[in-house]
């Protein structure tokens, strides 16, 4: 098992509601064992158009599955909670990234790991000094 750490947002619908989904779905999915959550905090959007407040907050996890697995997972929560990905940086009812994982590094066409943007993130920082505070990045 190798300790991940997840990003979770939402900002459209229930966002509330939405995360509570998210988190469930991650803890009845086989290989992967919440272990802690932030708190949620309420944040403005960064780098995208102008849209509704996210709710937002950071998962730590144990996983059995590969990144690209995990990934994959991740996808299709979102997909189940009615994420719409047609446009990019559109709002959206869930999003799941993966933050960190492990010591692991890589690159490619569909993931990044460490996430290349989550430094520019408070409530990524603040949710990692939170459920992580010997994360370093």
């Amino acid at each position: 098992m190798v300790t991940a750490y997840i990003g979770i947002g939402s900002n459209l619908g229930d966002r509330s509601a939405n995360i509570d989904k998210g988190v469930f779905r991650l803890k009845t999915t086989d290989g992967i064992v919440v272990k802690k959550i932030s708190t949620i905090y309420e944040t403005d959007p960064v780098g995208v158009p102008p849209q509704g407040k996210f709710l937002n907050g950071v998962i730590e996890v144990e996983s059995a599955l590969l990144p690209s697995d995990l990934l994959d997972c991740l996808k299709d929560i979102e997909l189940d909670l009615g994420r719409v990905t047609t446009e990019r940086n559109a709002p959206r009812t869930i999003d799941l990234v993966i933050l960190l994982y492990g010591d692991y590094q890589m690159e490619s066409a569909h993931i990044e790991i460490p996430h290349p943007r989550m430094r520019e993130r408070e409530f990524v920082l603040r949710g990692l000094r939170e459920i992580a505070p010997e994360v370093c990045l």
